[in-house]
């Protein structure tokens, strides 16, 4: 126990996807005041850190919302539309029921291949509002509207046939909101290597921190690998394993109890002096002083 009564923060909350009475499974559109009959009815708090294992985009009609995901807070005004993905540690900010918007809930393998790819379903992406005008704002208004009317008409069609035009829907909204400012980014992302190499250190990063242990598990060189991730990041291959290594580090000392030494061991290092070598020389400070400031600003 803390020295306050509370108990120690060991784990940040993960929340799995449940498939809600008389909707299709692996998505879900509702207005922010069903999001929170939702999630109370779960037991969750979305004001508290959380980690959900589904997206959630969200399209703010009036108000401003306002939320914080990895560290950074993000304000999403009225015409404007925010993605937050698997993973990520987020949470709302500002009072849901004083704003007027829709919020798609849809499970990673809810889309089909081919959007995944084109989306970059599977990639992390730097989290930012988008804020669409003129036809791009009107195609995407377009596409929510028939898509939450096609939620709202579960019966008409046989469930095979709902789903489907469910997930095809989805994914006129997602191609279209990844095109809102250009695109994905760069083709070389998409390229089958590092998409490969960045799915192996999204599952092994704890365990496994060098390039060359990655590259004998992938069948490729150490040198594939790293202008692989170059190509597609701007940085290479040791840079990509070690940013994923920090923004755990990261997570774990600002939204749980346990102590740096215990974060190290989590995360594969065989000494606290090690972990603490490491975060110093890449967060330029210590772990200890890290989280002294995040709760600081946080408070």
């Amino acid at each position: 126990m803390k020295k306050n009564g509370q108990p120690r923060r060991t784990e940040v909350p993960h929340v799995p996807y449940r498939p809600a009475a008389g909707a299709p499974p692996g998505v879900e559109v509702l207005d922010f005041a069903r999001l929170l009959r939702r999630a109370a009815g779960h037991g969750v708090d979305i004001h508290a850190p959380r980690r959900p294992d589904f997206h959630e985009v969200i399209a703010v009609r009036a108000g401003t919302v306002r939320c914080s995901v990895d560290f950074a807070e993000q304000r999403v005004p009225a015409g404007g539309w925010f993605w937050m993905r698997p993973g990520q540690i987020h949470r709302y900010l500002s009072d849901l029921t004083q704003v007027e918007g829709t919020v798609v809930l849809f499970t990673p393998d809810f889309p089909d291949a081919e959007t995944r790819r084109a989306v970059g379903l599977d990639r992390r992406v730097q989290q930012r509002p988008l804020i669409p005008t003129g036809t791009q704002k009107a195609a995407l208004d377009d596409t929510l509207r028939l898509l939450e009317g096609e939620c709202e008409r579960l019966a008409e069609l046989p469930l095979e046939s709902h789903i489907g035009v469910m997930r095809h829907l989805l994914g006129v909204l997602l191609l279209r909101l990844t095109h809102v400012h250009g695109g994905p980014g760069d083709q070389a992302a998409d390229n089958e290597v590092f998409l490969r190499f960045q799915q192996a250190v999204e599952r092994d990063f704890a365990t496994c921190h060098q390039v060359a242990d990655y590259a004998a598990r992938l069948g490729y060189s150490a040198r594939t690998l790293t202008r692989a991730t170059r190509a597609a990041t701007g940085h290479g291959a040791k840079r990509f394993i070690d940013d994923r290594i920090l923004l755990e580090a990261k997570r774990l000392l600002h939204h749980t109890d346990l102590p740096p030494s215990a974060i190290g061991e989590r995360l594969g290092f065989g000494y606290p002096t090690a972990f603490s070598a490491f975060f110093q020389q890449r967060a330029g400070m210590t772990p200890t002083a890290f989280r002294t400031l995040m709760r600081g600003i946080t408070r």
